[in-house]
């Protein structure tokens, strides 16, 4: 488990507000499909910035949804929210999981809170994964053979991101994990700032009408821009590499191509929820769409930490010694 060392915002902040100053103002963009828009955001009048933009900015982790399934339990159908035995069943598990004999360690995991939400997957509406492409198959069954305790590593490359701790991409970033499910907004004119605690990413999304990058910049976060819908915010990220993960914890596991393109909308509900939505287009490796939804509860007293994965870190070269000596 990497270590986590205390780290502060302010240069963060400090350079945010410089790269401001370079962005042009906001244009109106055309909105996304409003049938994504949760009902009771409609009904909500969200604080606005000094400069006149609805107001996201504050800390809103994700610990009390580390044990909403990814996709959901066959038995549930088309149903997303358990009932009261399920969700009393659920209790008792997680009490289970904090217990002395569970392992890990319980100390190194945000674990102990239960949601009703059964799925973290929504759509397709029965809270599955869509089949997958033979090539995505391809890739997935090579990703899964190669995080075998067994398998004969002879290079870096052979391993995840996720095991080089590099990057868990967008998705593992954004959605609830184990540990370290912390994410911060701050907001500048023009300008977006999401900070995640997870492999410590930042990405830094203009509300201008730029365009996106050419095809040949390609990065493990993507290329993001943003627009207002209304009182949501509205990410659309293209120009990945294609090396992260998106299935189950920490973003590892099912790898996504270069095609990936993330539609993600963040709304407030009232002063102290914050709905997130993504949809994750990748032709390449499912035949079709899926999106994830849920909500957040703001927790300002939350302190994000560094995640020092790398930090005295001999992991990479005792495997490669381990694989190769086996």
């Amino acid at each position: 488990m990497p270590c986590r060392l205390a780290a502060g915002a302010s240069s963060l902040l400090a350079a945010v507000a410089l790269l401001a100053s370079r962005v042009s103002a906001q244009q109106p963009l055309l909105a996304t499909d409003p049938s994504a828009r949760s009902a009771p955001a409609d009904r909500f009048a969200p604080p606005r910035t000094s400069w006149g933009d609805p107001d996201l900015q504050g800390t809103w982790p994700s610990d009390q949804l580390v044990d909403v399934p990814f996709e959901r339990d066959l038995s549930l159908g088309t149903r997303n929210e358990l009932t009261d035995a399920e969700f009393a069943a659920a209790q008792v598990r997680a009490q289970a999981d904090l217990s002395p004999a569970a392992a890990p360690p319980p100390h190194w995991l945000e674990r102990g809170k239960v949601s009703r939400q059964a799925s973290l997957v929504v759509d397709p509406p029965n809270g599955r994964l869509p089949p997958m492409t033979a090539d995505g198959a391809r890739r997935a069954e090579r990703w899964r053979e190669t995080s075998a305790p067994d398998y004969p590593f002879q290079r870096p490359e052979d391993l995840t991101p996720y095991d080089r701790c590099i990057s868990r991409g967008v998705l593992g970033s954004a959605l609830p994990n184990l540990y370290n499910t912390g994410m911060q907004i701050m907001q500048v004119p023009g300008l977006v700032v999401i900070r995640y605690e997870m492999i410590h990413e930042t990405r830094l999304i203009p509300l201008d009408d730029r365009p996106h990058l050419g095809p040949a910049l390609r990065s493990y976060m993507g290329d993001p821009r943003g627009h207002w819908d209304d009182n949501a915010l509205v990410v659309e990220t293209t120009n990945f590499n294609g090396r992260t993960g998106s299935y189950g914890r920490n973003g590892n596991g099912n790898p996504t191509s270069d095609a990936l393109r993330l539609s993600e909308r963040f709304t407030l509900i009232d002063a102290n929820t914050l709905q997130y939505e993504v949809t994750v287009r990748d032709p390449q490796t499912w035949i079709s769409s899926w999106s994830v939804a849920f909500s957040l509860t703001r927790n300002d007293a939350y302190t994000l930490y560094e995640y020092a994965c790398h930090e005295g870190n001999y992991a990479m070269a005792n495997m490669l010694k381990g694989a190769r000596t086996h």
